[in-house]
């Protein structure tokens, strides 16, 4: 029989059954407690709702997230994650489009749900806290309606439910099962390695596809600690407490990070050995600045998406030290495909694309999604199936692998600009602007055109006092870029537009640049 989620926290307590599993901001578990807790959950959830029905949390990052991740799913449940961030109609627009018929969740969650009446009749809410323990002790809501005839568990039926975070469009909800979940966790854990001796910090929302990270450290039962949401205050003290020796971070928290611990007191990161980042392109520019404030530290990149239950494709710390020593090239491409991973560039016709030439990525493997929840058009969408009769996710990434098998993401598939006939990639603009002195962050976006159809738009974050301009920065541009590349319309904004998520919400990025400042000509 496969391996499900539940089974690495048995194999975790059989082993070590007094090593510590979890760290909270309320105290500890160790793998022996977590396993428990998360077995109470799974049979307290048996009395109360169907086999396969979805089970909806929601609220910041705490102990019943990790126990969700592996109870839900142990008694043939499907968790169906929320994000806190969303308005309360919109998680309750994610939990009824999910069909949960109930919903774990922090007090403050629930409360702006049920006092809203925002959730959908017969769905019951269970808070964190006292009610929870009453729950998962056996003592708390159960249903007399419950069909308790249930067989084993499917290692390929759904065990998570994760709605994408719709940057845009739609947010659609991504099925990943027990077996896409621990192939994940395996090719992350392999492609990153893991230590005998490593305490990992998670700082991402467990609402996110990252939380696979979690996994993998409990594999090789490992401690991971959390913390509530990122501050990099926190940040920094959880790893001086509890000698914190890996982490990931993604580049808007790398970016905090730099910014605000650069200029102090570093001896609280010292026990830090390794950062992995990813989730949005990162600046040669932004890493360097990573590496002089944390030293020689291992990094390593990982590209991967929701629907690939992680990560598929990596840059380890050996290509990241050529990188710095002179080869910069290495810091923009994705690394080489995980070891369970198969990943091909296609031409628009889905044949495979020669060596260094743009296409989009596919991907193949165990890791790669059910299908959307509800919504098989989308499914077949996003799926290509080869003359073998294998099926390949769709990213809607544009990318070149190289003659050493090296990924380099060109841009989103939908964020190619087509202006005057000429395809400018927003990615290859926002990095030559993060250069330009003073500018701390920078989004580019197509925007309309009557002339050209499309121009380059451009938003533009900068170190108060650096007297940054639109005026500047386009002259900086076009010292580098083509007339045609350069951005015809800049803003300078106290902040970039995200969305749930923390990535940048094109759709109000682009209704700001409607506005911007404009630049005549090409």
């Amino acid at each position: 029989m496969p391996m499900l989620l539940h089974d690495v926290l048995d194999q975790a307590a059989a082993r070590r059954p007094g090593a510590l599993a979890l760290v909270h901001a309320q105290g500890s578990l160790t793998f022996d407690e977590l396993s428990r807790r998360a077995a109470r959950l799974s049979a307290a959830l048996g009395r109360l709702v169907p086999p396969g029905a979805p089970v909806a949390i929601v609220g910041d990052n705490g102990p019943e997230w990790v126990e969700g991740y592996y109870g839900v799913p142990a008694g043939g449940h499907v968790l169906a994650m929320v994000n806190h961030r969303l308005a309360p109609a919109e998680q309750a627009a994610v939990v009824e489009a999910a069909g949960a018929r109930a919903v774990l969740g922090s007090p403050d969650c629930l409360s702006a749900l049920l006092d809203g009446g925002h959730l959908p009749s017969g769905v019951t809410g269970v808070a964190f806290g006292p009610a929870y323990e009453r729950f998962i002790a056996g003592e708390g809501p159960t249903s007399t309606a419950v069909d308790r005839q249930s067989g084993p568990v499917d290692p390929d039926g759904p065990a998570w439910l994760i709605f994408t975070s719709g940057t845009t469009g739609r947010p659609k909800g991504v099925q990943l099962s027990h077996r896409n979940l621990l192939t994940g966790a395996l090719t992350n854990g392999m492609a990153r390695g893991v230590a005998d001796d490593d305490v990992y910090l998670y700082p991402f929302p467990l609402c996110h596809v990252a939380g696979h990270n979690v996994i993998s450290y409990h594999l090789r039962s490992r401690p991971v600690v959390l913390v509530p949401r990122y501050r990099t205050d926190a940040f920094c003290d959880a790893v001086a407490r509890h000698r914190v020796t890996a982490a990931s971070l993604a580049p808007t928290m790398i970016h905090s990070l730099v910014e605000e611990a650069g200029g102090g007191d570093r001896s609280k990161l010292r026990s830090l050995r390794s950062l992995s980042y990813g989730s949005a392109p990162i600046t040669p520019t932004l890493l360097q600045r990573t590496v002089d404030l944390l030293g020689d530290v291992d990094l390593s990149q990982g590209y991967g998406m929701t629907e690939t239950a992680g990560n598929v494709s990596f840059l380890g710390p050996d290509d990241h030290r050529r990188g710095f020593a002179g080869d910069v090239g290495l810091l923009s491409t994705a690394g080489r495909p995980g070891p369970l991973v198969q990943l091909r560039i296609v031409d628009p016709d889905g044949a495979p694309s020669a060596t260094g030439q743009v296409g989009e990525v596919t991907v193949h493997g165990d890791q790669v999604h059910l299908g959307y929840w509800g919504d098989p058009a989308a499914t077949e969408e996003a799926t290509l199936s080869d003359r073998s009769g294998r099926r390949w996710l769709r990213t809607g990434d544009l990318g070149r692998v190289d003659a050493g098998g090296r990924l380099t993401i060109v841009d989103r598939l939908k964020d190619i600009i087509v202006t005057g006939g000429e395809n400018v990639s927003t990615r290859e603009v926002e990095d030559v602007l993060s250069r330009v002195p003073g500018v701390m962050e920078v989004a580019v976006v197509g925007v309309p055109d009557p002339h050209w159809g499309e121009s380059v738009g451009a938003a533009v974050v900068v170190r108060p006092g650096a007297g940054v301009t639109a005026t500047s920065v386009r002259s900086f541009a076009r010292q580098w870029l083509s007339g045609f590349k350069t951005p015809r319309r800049v803003v300078v904004v106290p902040r970039l537009p995200r969305n749930a998520l923390g990535k940048v919400a094109k759709a109000e990025l682009r209704a700001i640049l409607a506005d911007g400042d404009r630049l005549p000509g090409r």
